[in-house]
């Protein structure tokens, strides 16, 4: 019935789904032209709160904010159906990679055409940065926090929870003080966090399994700690997908080869540093959202663990899943409290922390990158200059020109084949 009466609405997200390039800024955009301008689904005013409040949020904000909008035309059936519309191509799309990347290799074909999308994709990290610097960064407590996120994160990217603890850390100190972002007017007492039940108990038994599944060597355990580390992922991700990357790059490349790691776990989920690159250059060519790289990565961690293809398809379901079942659940549990919660000083206050945190650590994970692709070396002789072309290039490029991320990822697979 919900499919009936809201027909023309999915059928605009689907389309939307497949047209919709260039990352949150860009989908938000085309969300504003479709559904704002072109549908009359919501107004502009609605959007942009909509919009305001996602950024508050950890998880992938552009698809927390076209959840809403089917939240409001239909209520939470619609939201859920809207969910599953847009992330549907992009998931299938990127899981399909993880196969023709397999399927290349084993017909002993050239994957040469990847080679420069490596190298792109830390310029992709890169620019973000440098675009969040220029609106995350406006006083000097926010410098303070990025610099400390950016050299910590950096001498400890091996460590594991390096990530939150500088988050959680930058959110607290811009609370020190209330002459920046005053408290105004008298906050509500009581917040109703019945709704947050469901995200922080599936939070604590996804922790529970994956570790009783490590311990006890459980035969398809890769699947309980792939679902755990990509919940874990969607709860802490403040910034978008350029911030995923660098977490998913410390899980899956960095921490496997830690020798404590090595001796205590030998059976951890890896993927290699080429795939990982390969991947996450990638999801920059197709439309929808950049969290869609869980279902590659999930694919690839899994893609050696037994029976296969079976594990590797159920590492691409379980990461598509559990990267976004997070963003849903807490769009879709604090939307109804919104109104009292930005009433709250203190919110706002850490939000100003956590987004410097976040181009603190996208800095940091931008030189980790850069050391392990620019300067290996090449038959033992050389370094290869061009990765640093390609890496500066890409920055250029989307800081100075109106060039679309998937032509740069297009031409670069041009480079690659041809060079």
């Amino acid at each position: 019935m919900v499919l009936l009466r809201h027909g023309p609405f999915l059928k605009a997200v689907f389309l939307h789904s497949l047209t919709a390039f260039g990352g949150p800024q860009g989908h938000f955009g085309m969300m504003l032209r479709t559904f704002v301008h072109g549908r009359h689904d919501l107004t502009e005013q609605e959007l942009l709160d909509y919009n305001a409040f996602c950024q508050m949020l950890p998880g992938a904000s552009s698809t927390q904010t076209l959840t809403l909008i089917g939240y409001k035309r239909g209520g939470l059936t619609l939201a859920i159906i809207t969910l599953i519309i847009w992330i549907m191509p992009a998931s299938l799309l990127m899981g399909g990679l993880s196969f023709l990347l397999e399927y290349l290799d084993k017909r002993y074909m050239s994957t040469e055409l990847f080679k420069f999308i490596q190298p792109m994709a830390v310029g992709f990290i890169a620019f973000s940065a440098f675009r969040m610097s220029k609106i995350s960064i406006n006083n000097t407590i926010t410098r303070i926090i990025m610099v400390v996120a950016a050299i910590s994160t950096f001498l400890l990217f091996n460590t594991p929870f390096i990530f939150p603890i500088i988050i959680v850390l930058g959110g607290i100190v811009t609370n020190f003080s209330d002459k920046r972002i005053p408290q105004k007017g008298v906050p509500p007492k009581k917040i109703n966090w019945g709704n947050m039940v469901i995200f922080l108990g599936l939070f604590i038994i996804a922790g529970y399994f994956s570790e009783t599944a490590r311990k006890e060597d459980w035969k398809n355990r890769g699947a309980y700690n792939l679902f755990e580390n990509f919940y874990r992922f969607g709860s802490l991700v403040f910034g978008g997908g350029d911030v995923l990357m660098p977490m998913m790059y410390q899980q899956y490349v960095v921490r496997p080869d830690v020798q404590r790691i090595e001796t205590e776990n030998p059976k951890v989920l890896k993927i290699s540093k080429e795939d990982f690159l390969t991947g996450s250059g990638m999801v920059r060519a197709i439309p929808g959202p950049v969290f869609s790289i869980g279902a590659y990565m999930g694919g690839m961690a899994l893609k050696d663990r037994e029976p296969q293809p079976t594990m590797q398809i159920f590492g691409c379901i379980i990461g598509a899943v559990a990267i976004f079942l997070p963003s849903a659940l807490l769009v879709l549990f604090f939307f109804p409290v919104w109104h009292n919660l930005k009433k709250y000083a203190v919110i706002f206050r850490s939000l100003e922390g956590i987004n410097a945190a976040v181009v603190g650590i996208m800095i940091a994970a931008t030189f980790v990158l850069m050391k392990s692709i620019s300067f290996d070396i090449i038959d033992g002789t050389a370094i290869p200059l061009m990765n640093i072309i390609v890496i500066t290039g890409t920055f250029l490029a989307l800081s100075f020109t109106k060039i679309r991320a998937p032509f740069i990822v297009l031409f670069c697979l041009l480079l690659g084949r041809l060079l």
